[in-house]
């Protein structure tokens, strides 16, 4: 059919539009399949030609739906057209093979496609149908049942997100690891058991030995592997932190902070092992701390009383007037001045403020005259205490002379010496000279606030051509305060956990911040953001079961090579990341963000009870009933743990048990989801803070006292536990025992830096303490297995394993002598090194070893660190639990109490090497054991060589076991051995020759007295 010509088309458009629906459009184009399909909308097509097959849109039409694109510009959407025609059908849809879409004004949609002013999307996909109401899409006359009162505001807020999430570790990595674990039990069980039904009859003794010490050591190490079975890591979102409790909403329209208070405890003891310069960079880090100021105060606890500490304090309270704005103002990470200046990268790496170089060279300036004053602080304050001394002095002769006149046999009074400050008056405290009253373990209790409450609002600086250009910058600092206890004779203050027991107190009256965050004073925050990155879970939901937020203990100036293991990774990103997928990791004593009220003894709001041999059984815990006053332990049932009873007996401080309340319920997260239990209603922290007053500061100077806890439950049930030198396993496990939860903050960033002892004398007393602790443990009621059923099944074993790995040290010692025993009598612990005991051997050493390295795969633990790990816990215990083992049992049974030295922080005095403490020997009994194993070995594995070669029939098999376990047992001394030599060059040759000339005299001594024959040779 041939194509008519334009004027033709023009009439016929005319006469077909007179009878067409206004809407009726008809338009096409050909395709490649010889389809026509109508595109114009000013020319009727006839589509019966050679575009397109006979029968191809023979009677159909297709009716598309009015849209704004194609309605005439003005006219509303007009009426709508629908169906389907069949044959024979009139109207729009004759059966001419054509296709008909609704019109939408006199441009045609080719035109319009081409020029770009059709719109494609709302073509294909706006209708007249109705979306409703959300974020999407809002239709403001929508007279929808939604009411009035809905509009489109109310959708765009951000929805609810979790503060924290779970990221589990990959399947593929712990999946074949509890795999080997379960492989290496059932391969340790079949072992055992062929070692016990095959003894050695020619050396029963060593059989014996050996069997015994395998057992105990297959033990060990089910109660060390079973807590890593479910290993867990968790990520914060502070962003979703800050959107829920620092933006402006309709409970917060300032954008005020809701967060909750944190008061930050700072311990110390003795000035002189633990520098005041050390604790002064912790506390900047504190006053500088990325989190609201108002909301945070710091305490320090100095025990000792020293004059030195405290006005060591005062000047670093004037330095941070410019050190906190400064580190705001730039960003600076870390916030501790010394290990800032102290850093190798390059200082203006992402700073782009100009006047940056400039404020870090002045401030630089600064903190080295702030560091001059501090070192010079002792002979200030002793020649400012002679001069008031002999001032004190001249007036008592004037006094005397007065009222003798001159009588010759009249002496004046000699004045004590006194230790004064600044302004005058004596120091309360610990005198340069003691005398009674002011001794260390004999003073009255000081509290000084040396920062009052800050403002709440910010405060901004101004320029200053003298200082800094703080403008813009806020320039207020947290609250801080001085807390020295006192201390009388005659009064058991229990250490350190009595100490923080009385910042507790004090801090409830002063502050009352619901979270308590305690470091040692060598303990720094590293991270700005750590304390907001430990909010995230207390404000989570169901954050308000968990009790307190560990953190992980990073190190400075631990030599390149850890050589006895100081940052103890194994331990912190091993053994606490898996108890984090149990009930939580253990207290460890510093970098812990305590929820106060799980701190004072009481149960959480919710718990769960674990039933059955493996607690498989889940159940919720029933509330406990508080006692009256009446009731005693012989009325209250047989089934109920002394743990699970809620505390009762605080204190007389009335000020201090209305504190309770108040702490409890600011702790709570927000009740901003459905999910959130136990909640509190946003805004309700915005309130500021009242200034202190007299009597406020009296109550704490009150509950400070050396009398205070009698008749109380301080140090029973409430607060730190007391009765053990390892206060802070005790009291983190009393807090699991009632059913509260831990968690394990693992931060990009590390959040705290602390210094560890890197001398082997040190670090061996340090092990010993922690050792001591846990016999003690297993020796009280504190033990595991007295728990309540609140406490996991694996978290008890995990316990449990707390109070029994010193006991290893028994076996362990013996089982470091059976090599020697074996080369020096020429038998073996088996009978033969057959094809059995070898495959049992090399199964049980292969699945350890693969058990290791996915344990270093899931927890980022280096190998070298791993080995590190191995060779310190056989240098520790063959010395440190072993002796640790024997204090322990002497204190528990013979009541003999052990005393130990502080640990020192105090950085090596040689400057031109800070590792210069690793190399000093400091000798100790502690070095008796692992000396005399090492000696032991090396002769016998001379003696055993020479036997072996003088023998008739030699039995080198025996001889290579033999040495292989000797070697074994001197890898893991090596470091011993390292620490013992001191520096590289300053042992002289003659020692080592005459170590090997006494080993081949005594083995020559040796075989001639036992001279090798037939018998002894097989």
């Amino acid at each position: 059919m041939a194509t008519p010509s334009p004027k033709k088309s023009s009439l016929s458009k005319q006469t077909s539009n007179a009878g067409r629906p206004p809407q009726a459009v008809k338009f096409g184009r050909p395709t490649s399949s010889g389809h026509v399909v109508s595109l114009s909308r000013d020319q009727d097509l006839d589509m019966s030609g050679e575009f397109t097959p006979q029968n191809d849109y023979v009677n159909y039409t297709v009716l598309m739906p009015p849209t704004p694109d194609n309605q005439p510009t003005g006219q509303g959407s007009g009426s709508k057209a629908g169906g389907r025609a069949g044959a024979g059908d009139g109207g729009s849809g004759s059966g001419n093979g054509r296709m008909s879409v609704m019109q939408s004004n006199s441009k045609s949609m080719l035109l319009r496609s081409q020029t770009g002013d059709f719109d494609h999307n709302r073509w294909l996909f706006e209708t007249k149908g109705k979306y409703g109401i959300g974020n999407a899409f809002w239709t403001p006359s929508d007279q929808d049942s939604c009411g009035p009162d809905v509009s489109m505001q109310d959708f765009m807020d951000k929805p609810w997100k979790p503060l924290t999430r779970k990221v589990k570790i990959p399947p593929s990595i712990l999946s074949p690891y509890r795999l080997l674990i379960f492989l290496r039990l059932v391969a340790l069980f079949f072992f055992l058991l062929w070692r016990i039904r095959n003894p050695n009859p020619d050396a029963m003794w060593l059989w014996g030995i050996s069997v015994v010490c395998e057992v105990w050591f297959a033990f060990s190490w089910i109660l060390d592997v079973l807590p890593k079975l479910n290993p867990i890591s968790r990520a914060t979102d502070l962003v979703a932190l800050r959107d829920k409790f620092e933006t402006p909403s309709p409970s917060n329209p300032q954008g005020r902070s809701d967060l909750p208070g944190v008061d930050v405890f700072i311990s110390m003891a003795d000035p002189e092992k633990e520098p005041p310069l050390v604790t002064c960079n912790t506390l900047l880090s504190i006053l500088a701390v990325d989190y609201p100021i108002e909301k945070l105060t710091a305490y320090i606890s100095d025990d000792g009383g020293a004059i030195f500490t405290f006005e060591a304090m005062a000047e670093a309270v004037r330095f941070a007037e410019v050190w906190v704005p400064f580190c705001r103002k730039h960003n600076i990470e870390p916030r501790n001045p010394e290990s800032y200046f102290s850093q190798k990268r390059d200082p203006t790496k992402n700073k782009k403020r100009p006047d940056f170089v400039k404020d870090r060279r002045w401030i630089k300036r600064e903190y080295d005259e702030f560091k001059v004053r501090i070192n010079g602080l002792p002979e200030v304050i002793r020649r400012r205490s002679e001069a008031y001394n002999s001032r004190e002095n001249m007036k008592e002769r004037n006094m005397s002379r007065e009222k003798n006149g001159d009588d010759p046999t009249q002496e004046p009074r000699n004045v004590t010496e006194a230790t004064w400050m600044a302004d005058g008056t004596h120091w309360p405290g610990t005198w340069l000279h003691p005398t009674a009253d002011h001794a260390k373990g004999d003073h009255a209790g000081i509290l000084q606030v040396m920062i009052k409450v800050p403002e709440p609002d910010p405060v901004m600086g101004q320029p200053d051509e003298k200082r800094l250009d703080f403008t813009g910058v806020d320039i207020r600092l947290p609250m801080f305060a001085y807390v020295s206890r006192e201390k009388r004779k005659g009064y058991d203050h229990n250490k350190k956990a009595g100490a923080m027991n009385a910042l507790v107190r004090a801090s409830a009256i002063l502050s009352n911040g619901p979270f308590i965050l305690n470091l040692d004073c060598d303990h720094y925050i590293y991270n700005c953001k750590a304390i907001k990155e430990g909010m995230c879970f207390m404000m989570d939901r169901g954050g308000d079961r968990i009790c307190y937020i560990q953190f992980p203990q990073r190190f400075e100036g631990v030599d390149p090579s850890d050589r006895y293991a100081n940052h103890n990774t194994v331990f912190f990103d091993g053994n606490m990341r898996a108890l984090d997928g149990l009930q939580g990791p253990v207290y460890v004593g510093t970098g812990t963000m305590f929820r106060r009220y799980a701190l004072y003894g009481f149960n959480p709001p919710r718990a769960n009870e674990y039933l059955g041999a493996v607690g498989q059984n889940k159940t919720p815990a029933a509330d406990v009933q508080p006692r009256s006053d009446g009731d005693d332990a012989e009325t209250q049932p047989l089934t109920s743990h002394p743990d699970l009873d809620l505390p009762r007996k605080f204190g007389n401080s009335q000020m201090f048990a209305e504190s309770i309340a108040v702490a409890e319920f600011q702790g709570r997260p927000l009740a901003d989801h459905i999910s959130v239990k136990n909640g509190r209603p946003p805004g309700s922290l915005l309130a500021p803070r009242p200034p202190l007053d007299a009597p406020t500061v009296a109550e704490a100077v009150a509950v400070i006292s050396c009398w205070f806890e009698d008749k109380t439950e301080w140090g029973e049930r409430v607060g730190w536990i007391y009765g053990s030198v390892t206060e802070d396993v005790v009291t983190g496990y009393r807090m699991h025992n009632r059913g509260w939860r831990s968690v394990y903050c693992l931060t990009k960033r590390d959040a705290f830096r602390g210094s560890a002892p890197i001398n082997l004398t040190d670090r061996l007393h340090q092990v010993l303490r922690w050792a001591t602790g846990s016999v003690e443990i297993y020796f009280s009621r504190n033990n595991a297995i007295f728990a309540t059923k609140r406490l996991k099944f694996l978290q008890r074993v995990a316990y449990l394993n707390v109070g029994i790995y010193p006991f290893t040290s028994f076996f362990l010692v013996l089982y470091c002598f059976l090599p020697a025993m074996c080369l020096f009598t020429g038998k073996f612990i088996v009978q033969n090194l057959n094809t059995t005991f070898l495959t049992y051997l090399l199964i049980i050493s292969l699945t350890l070893i693969l058990i290791c390295l996915l344990e270093v795969k899931w927890s980022g633990i280096g190998l070298e660190e791993f080995w590190r790990n191995e060779q310190f816990w056989l240098i520790g215990g063959t010395s440190a639990h072993l002796a640790a083992v024997i204090q322990g049992l002497l204190k528990v049974l013979a009541g003999i109490e052990i005393s130990f030295t502080l640990t020192s922080k105090s950085a090596s005095e040689d400057d031109d090497d800070i590792y210069a403490d690793l190399y000093i020997v400091k000798w100790t009994s502690l070095f008796i054991m692992p000396l005399v194993i090492i000696v032991v070995n090396i002769v016998a594995i001379i003696m055993g060589f020479s036997r072996t070669v003088y023998s008739i029939i030699p039995q080198w098999n025996k001889l290579m076991g033999g040495v292989f376990f000797s070697f074994w047992v001197l890898a893991h001394m090596y470091p011993f051995i390292k620490g013992l030599l001191g520096r590289r060059g300053r042992v002289p040759t003659i020692v080592y020759v005459w170590a090997g000339l006494v080993s081949i005299t005594i083995s020559l001594l040796w075989i001639s007295i036992s001279p090798p024959d037939n018998k002894n040779s097989q």
